[in-house]
């Protein structure tokens, strides 16, 4: 197994029910550690230019007004295989589909206001953790 970082996004819809310790708490119980964290109120701009690729989808700009709405909490989480563990611990994206004990099921208002992010990719997490940390605020 392999030792990796990922990039998680804790969503408006959970910091404004301040579920923020009990996501980090399932992430921590998984095996993940946090190794940079900040709470951040992102811009318009800031989460148009973060979900870039999703411009042309039609949820799109529903999806950056969303992200601007409220502040969310950007962290960086490091543990073996921790993309992959941190999906799962996830859950599906839709909250109808995610199984019982994942953060989605517990926690996601809807498909769209589900509470968490999380990279996809090796590729992706990299650009992620990029996008709003610098090599000097990873202290693993």
């Amino acid at each position: 197994m392999a030792l990796e970082r990922t990039f998680s996004i804790i969503k408006p819809d959970a910091t404004r029910r301040n579920l923020t310790g009990k996501i980090n708490a399932k992430l921590e119980e998984a095996g993940l550690r946090i190794i940079a964290q900040k709470r951040i109120k992102m811009t318009k701009e800031q989460a148009g230019k973060f979900y870039e690729v999703h411009k042309d989808r039609p949820f799109y700009d529903e999806l950056c007004e969303f992200m601007s709405s409220a502040p969310v909490v950007v962290q960086v989480l490091e543990g073996e295989n921790a993309i992959a563990k941190n999906r799962e611990v996830m859950g599906a994206t839709n909250p109808a589909d995610a199984a019982p004990g994942t953060i989605r099921a517990e926690f996601a208002e809807s498909v769209g206001e589900n509470s968490v992010h999380g990279s996809d990719a090796p590729e992706t997490a990299a650009v992620e953790i990029a996008y709003f940390f610098s090599g000097t605020e990873l202290v693993g």
